[in-house]
């Protein structure tokens, strides 16, 4: 398990254009695996859709992104009122892993008990560039933000845009490093 006293709330670059990014969240497993699975709880952090728990089943992802804060935020250029993604789940273990594509890309998350709370690990790997990974950095942060919001059931009272921007340009720093 990862050393806990040590956790970041920064993703890292653990290869070439490839994010991994950890969150301890307030248990137990199968609550957590919940807010990933289930499209009511997982549109309150990421995005909606519902997803078939069968390895190989496709669904499809809809980002509605200016509904996650109130108030949203200044939406950056370049980015609609919502967003689609065709997705395929690769891998399916309950209360332990999930794994989807996205685009030509991969993301897992994996669960692992420690105490009374969960530790979240999410990859996402083979992004195609480096733009992609500086805004997948940035989002991926500002998403989990709102997880641990919802799951430890406080409000949201941060606007996701603003601090999506701000991650944007910390990530831009970090990453330049």
């Amino acid at each position: 398990m990862s050393d806990l006293a040590t956790l970041s709330a920064y993703g890292e670059v653990i290869e070439p254009l490839t994010l991994k990014i950890q969150r301890l969240l307030p248990g137990p497993v199968d609550r957590v695996w919940a807010y990933l699975t289930q499209s009511d709880l997982r549109r309150q952090w990421l995005a909606a859709g519902q997803m078939e728990m069968k390895s190989g089943a496709p669904f499809e992802l809809v980002w509605r992104n200016d509904e996650l804060s109130d108030p949203p935020g200044t939406r950056p250029d370049g980015f609609g009122a919502e967003h689609r993604l065709e997705s395929r789940i690769l891998a399916l273990e309950p209360n332990r892993r999930l794994a989807f594509t996205w685009n030509q890309g991969e993301v897992s998350f994996e669960l692992e008990p420690a105490g009374d709370k969960v530790l979240l690990t999410v990859i996402h790997r083979r992004l195609p560039d480096q733009a992609q990974l500086l805004n997948v950095s940035a989002g991926w942060h500002a998403h989990l933000d709102v997880l641990v919001t919802r799951i430890s059931g406080k409000p949201q009272t941060a606007s996701f845009w603003d601090g999506w921007s701000k991650l944007k340009a910390e990530y831009e720093k970090r990453l330049s490093a």
